[in-house]
Order: C-alpha cells, then structure tokens, then sequence
C-alpha cells in the first residue's frame, strides 16, 4: 500500500526505512510547507517496504512517498 504526503511541501527528514516495521500513527517522514514541519503517519501497521523520496525533494499532496505491506 501507498503512503502519501498529505501536503505539497518538501521532505525535511525521514523517519523510517525499508524492513522497519511501523504501527498506526508511527511517524514515517516530515514534510516542511511555509515554515511548518507536518509529519506524514502510517495509516495502518505492517512492514516499510520502499521510500520513493529522498530528504531536501519537493513533493506534492497526494504523491506517493513510501511503499508498505500491511501487517
């Protein structure tokens, strides 16, 4: 499953990656938009299988930033 930024903002710091295994409302990345640090949570617990960001690259709302398998 698709985790996505919530916001269009740019990747300040990630959290988490491939093999962590993450619980519902684990911080998986922050997203920076207008001076604001927003965190982008995994909606569901499982396994972090991929990060399709990296820190410093400008995403947009909606956009995928990471992969996981639900537990």
């Amino acid at each position: 499953m698709e985790i996505k930024a919530h916001i269009t903002g740019t990747v300040w710091k990630i959290e988490v990656g491939p093999g962590d295994e993450v619980e519902e409302g684990d911080v998986v990345m922050i997203l920076e938009s207008m001076k604001m640090e927003m965190p982008v949570e995994a909606e569901f617990e499982g396994t972090i299988t991929e990060i399709l960001v990296k820190e410093g690259e400008p995403v947009k709302e909606g956009q995928p930033v990471a992969l996981m398998d639900e537990a």
